[in-house]
């Protein structure tokens, strides 16, 4: 037996580490009783680094650190079946002193849904012992797991998370999984413990692909850390699956180390067994040999001495880095392109173990700010529900559905499936809807405006909707999409205000211009230029809307007062003349053609020749054929449609005001709630996908209270909260607060962690992108407006404390009487305008508020 001693410089920064992380408890946003822990999933990991995920019960599973989604990955490489579940795990060891020894797996009971299979259950370690409590507490990305045993002297939080701090890019996308087990002795008595985790070296399979080959474990020490390094000799340097992992302790105490398991001679596994016993021996672990394994198990435990009633904290730290991410990979997609992107986390670090080097000395600054970002949000004076979905939503941006390639640009699927991506691109009809990316992280949502017109936009102003990888292939999709261009338009304009960087706007204006410009081609969307989309319009819905319709038009509308501020601003003022002209001549036609007196809605008016329609117009190669171009199926009609007012919602978060008429906008939401809200799914019929069921409320995607067309849009009877938040701000927006509440409660009363995880509202894949619509929940509640152009905020007169980020600085506002105090609390505001609605506006001569500053305003 070999127990590594702990050097006197390791046992010094172990203590003050040790002492460091005994701060105070972590914000606490939402409490998940033992009944509803078993769908809890809440990712841990950097922006585009990938994730491991804490469940509710406070197992590490969906290890998706190898540049691909692998839901349901738990490591668990030379077992026989999937039946064998045994991957990472970490257990307890408690003696009291008496001789009575006791060894758990730290985490809660099992969900019962995994019992039966052919081989019997099919949880990850289904067999070992573990706590018979547990309960999980919440503000992402802070995740608590609470563990007690009525058999045990102790009890355990096991605590998660991964740095998040807004407009701080680096700190946010670091690859590193940060856990505490936090242990208290609750008897009388005297009692020693072990904490023990381990980890299989997978390194060359990412859970689909690859295969681990000639893998190696070391021990590693330095900075006085000492850990265990996973690296392998036999896996292509070149291949995705690729890179190096690190799992060190930072704790005092015994600790001892096994860099691999017993190495098994028959076809009997034992080698759990005999890691089992050993380790409930004496909370000591023993060396063994496996020369042959070509993954093996790394296994750390720590053993330490707890008086009554004394708590400890184990921290633990598990980094990766994977450097070699290929372009997309969904089949039948981008298959003739296959070269390697990179990522950029790892041009910020050599491997894995520089990972820690370079977190290790900051990480209690790193927590510090973390909890202050979280703290503030979750202390202000909004709905908790509100506050729920645009915290919760925040996860999706820590998966592998967003990813920074090496030249730092920000990519996306729509959403993840189980082992790939789902509908590669960037997709500009789905990602037009998310806020979080520009009110959190403003340099990397301007990154995805690069893409979209430095690189899928051509000189004819045809923007792919889709971007090929590499950026420079990113045309070749060559297909457009009303929606997603309009909207890609607006988004630009929101970028450059919430940035004020004025070469941002100057270089990509001509391709800005060029693409609204490419709705008066002919036969394109607005052929005869009169501010009405009325051509073949591919969107969202997957089809090609033929004549005018609210969802197209309200993009459109928002894309040409849009384009009339840049225009003015850069002094071409014909040209802004000629957005503001079709603008108006658009908007008066909408309200007297298309709004029905209850809601817009959808006049078909089909091209009768396909010659009538440019190709680049039809959303997918092979659809073209399909369509009848004299009666076309899968349109709107007259229905109510969810999201027809998705451009004025993104027309008031930008501050370009109605679109429309101001009561039209109104009586539409309220008309929404009247036909599309279902109070009980279970009396809904549905023939499409099921995103809500049984008891569960929600808005469907459309309604029909008078004719529908016989083969309406496929996803008309569906339910999707991307949707729904949009239609749930708009209200917000106008002042329906009590309906516009109801709709973002049902959603998240849905994703309550027994029927669905919290952390991952799921579209076409998990993790969907369209659902960080959430965020500019907190946008309409508190009215806010930032222009950095014009350096002016805008906030609700409303009195109480509130949140605020613009991408590039947040903090904290409390607002009273014609007053307000406005904290920074990270990055730097410029000021010199300030107007509280319906009060007026106070200006403030050319300040510039610093991180930690506080100013009074009185208007």
């Amino acid at each position: 037996m070999k127990i590594y001693k702990i050097s006197a410089v390791f046992l010094m920064i172990s203590c003050l580490l040790s002492a460091q992380s005994k701060s105070t408890d972590w914000p606490v946003l939402k409490t998940y009783d033992q009944a509803h822990i078993q769908k809890i999933k809440m990712p841990i990991g950097g922006i585009g680094t990938g994730t491991i995920s804490l469940t509710g019960r406070g197992s590490l599973e969906d290890w998706e650190i190898m540049n691909r989604p692998a839901k349901g990955f738990n490591p668990t490489i030379e077992n026989r079946g999937p039946v064998k579940e045994k991957g990472p795990f970490f257990a307890i060891y408690v003696e009291d002193g008496e001789g009575q020894k006791e060894t758990r797996l730290l985490e809660g009971p099992p969900d019962e849904s995994t019992y039966e299979g052919p081989w019997g259950a099919t949880s990850n370690q289904h067999g070992l012992p573990r706590f018979g409590k547990a309960s999980f507490k919440t503000a992402y990305p802070f995740g608590q797991v609470f563990l007690s045993d009525d058999d045990l002297p102790v009890e355990v939080v096991v605590e998660a998370y991964n740095p998040l701090i807004p407009g701080n890019v680096d700190d946010s996308s670091i690859p590193i999984t940060i856990l505490n087990y936090k242990v208290k002795n609750i008897s009388d008595k005297e009692i020693t413990i072990s904490i023990a985790g381990s980890i299989q070296n997978f390194i060359g399979f990412d859970g689909t692909r690859g295969q681990t080959i000639k893998n190696m474990n070391t021990i590693r020490e330095s900075q006085g850390v000492k850990g265990i390094h996973y690296t392998t000799e036999g896996v292509d340097s070149q291949s995705e699956q690729w890179g190096t992992m690190s799992f060190v302790s930072l704790n005092d105490g015994e600790t001892s180390y096994r860099t691999s398991w017993q190495e098994m001679k028959s076809r009997w596994d034992k080698k759990r067994l005999d890691f089992w016993d050993d380790f409930s021996n004496d909370g000591i672990l023993e060396k063994r040999e496996n020369k042959n394994a070509n993954a093996p198990i790394g296994s750390i435990a720590v053993k330490n001495i707890l008086k009554p009633g004394e708590e400890k904290n184990f921290r633990f730290l598990i980094s990766w880095h994977f450097p070699n991410r290929q372009t997309w990979d969904k089949p039948g997609f981008q298959k003739l392109i296959k070269t390697t992107v990179g990522n950029y986390y790892t041009t910020k670090y050599s491997d894995s173990w520089d990972v820690i080097s370079k977190t290790l000395p900051r990480l209690k600054e790193l927590e510090t700010e973390t909890q202050t970002f979280v703290s503030a949000l979750i202390e202000s004076d909004f709905p908790s529900e509100v506050k729920e979905s645009a915290l919760f939503n925040l996860a999706h941006l820590r998966t592998q559905l967003a990813f920074r390639i090496k030249s730092g640009h920000l990519l996306g699927w729509e959403g993840l499936f189980d082992t790939y991506g789902s509908c590669f691109g960037s997709c500009t009809h789905v990602w037009n809807y998310e806020q979080s990316t520009a009110f959190m992280f403003g340099e990397l949502a301007k990154t995805m405006r690069d893409v979209e017109f430095g690189y899928a936009t051509d000189d004819e102003g045809l923007m792919s909707f889709r971007v090929y990888l590499p950026l420079e292939e990113g045309q070749k999709w060559g297909k457009a999409a009303a929606d997603g261009q309009m909207g890609s338009i607006m988004k630009f304009y929101r970028d450059w205000q919430l940035s004020g960087d004025d070469a941002f706007l100057k270089a990509h204006w001509p391709k800005v211009k060029k693409a609204l410009e490419f709705c008066w081609i002919p036969g394109g969307w607005d052929a005869d230029k009169n501010g009405v989309m009325e051509g073949s319009q591919h969107n969202t819905m997957d089809v090609e809307y033929f004549g005018p319709n609210p969802q197209m038009g309200f993009w459109y509308l928002g894309a040409l007062k849009a384009s009339a501020e840049m225009a003015n601003y850069l002094g071409e003022k014909k040209f802004a003349k000629t957005c503001l002209n079709l603008f108006e001549e658009g908007s008066k036609w909408m309200d007297e053609n298309l709004f029905n007196g209850e809601y817009y809605e959808h006049h078909i008016q089909p091209p009768m020749s396909e010659d009538n329609v440019a190709e680049s117009l039809i959303g997918a190669a092979d659809v073209k054929n399909a369509i009848d171009f004299t009666s076309p199926d899968f349109q709107l009609g007259k229905g109510v449609l969810v999201d027809q007012l998705v451009g004025q919602v993104f027309s008031h978060i930008v501050g370009l005001g109605y679109l429309a008429n101001k009561e039209n906008i109104k009586k539409t939401l309220e008309s929404i709630m009247k036909y599309n809200y279902v109070e009980n799914m279970v009396s809904h019929a549905n023939f499409h996908r099921s995103y809500a069921l049984g008891d569960e409320s929600a808005l469907l995607m459309a309604a029909y209270p008078g004719e529908r067309p016989e083969k309406p849009f496929p996803y008309f009877t569906e339910v999707m909260t991307g949707f729904e938040y949009t239609a749930a701000v708009g209200m917000l927006q106008e002042g329906l607060t009590d309906d516009g509440l109801l709709c973002i409660r049902n959603i998240r009363d849905r994703y309550d962690g027994k029927k669905r995880s919290p952390f991952n509202e799921a579209e076409a894949g998990h993790h969907y992108a369209r659902s960080m619509m959430a965020w500019a929940g907190i946008l309409a509640i508190t009215e806010f407006q930032y222009s950095a152009v014009e350096k002016s905020m805008t906030f609700t007169s409303k009195p109480g404390t509130y949140f605020w980020s613009n991408g590039f600085s947040y903090g904290t506002i409390s607002v009273g009487n014609k007053v307000a105090e406005l904290k920074v609390l990270s990055g730097e505001l410029e000021l010199e305008h300030f107007t509280l609605t319906g009060v007026g506006t106070q200006k403030i001569k050319g300040k510039t508020i610093k991180s930690g500053e506080l100013i009074n305003i009185k208007i």
